[in-house]
């Protein structure tokens, strides 16, 4: 008998239980055929590189099989009957991997990482989070982000009451045709 590996995209539509559903009805397809599936893996819901039949994401899934041809054909066969597979590939193969395949490789040291934002510093890196350099609240300013406004214009030697008298010194005039 031959070696083969096969994986197939199902609709995102449907649940895992459903892929797993579809997993074991291919592999009792090619146990009536005479051969056996050593391996199953399911690598979960995965975002497709282009829009196959309107789906966006599909389920894909993985069967290593030591079979005779005949029975991978029928499962083949199966699987274009099927309306929840989008897509299938079935590789004849020398031999087979002992062990996790690649992608659930990549996944487990992910998860060892510890995902997304477990990677220390979190999404910004070494950057500080903050305005600008120079304005209330950066890295190199002397200002408080928090401190209230009159606090604010004291440290910069104007306060809001000099600001306002200079407001009533001015004329009126003056002050509509400056607004």
């Amino acid at each position: 008998m031959a070696l083969y590996e096969c994986v197939f995209i199902a609709r995102q539509d449907i649940s895992a239980s459903q892929v797993e559903g579809l997993v074991d009805q291919f592999s009792g397809v090619v146990e009536s055929g005479g051969g056996q599936v050593t391996k199953k893996e399911m690598w979960g819901l995965r975002t497709l590189a282009y829009r196959i039949k309107k789906n966006r994401k599909g389920h894909y899934a993985l069967l290593h099989i030591d079979a005779p041809a005949e029975a991978v054909h029928e499962m083949e066969r199966g699987m274009r009957l099927n309306e929840d597979v989008l897509r299938y590939l079935t590789l004849r193969m020398n031999e087979i991997e002992e062990g996790p395949s690649v992608v659930m490789q990549a996944r487990d040291r992910r998860d060892e990482r510890g995902g997304r934002f477990g990677r220390g510093g979190g999404r910004f890196g070494d950057r500080e989070r903050g305005g600008r350099p120079g304005r209330d609240g950066g890295r190199f300013g002397e200002r408080e982000r928090g401190a209230p406004r009159a606090e604010r214009d004291q440290a910069d030697g104007a306060t809001a009451a000099s600001a306002g008298d200079q407001a009533e010194k001015t004329p009126k005039a003056e002050q509509e045709t400056s607004a």
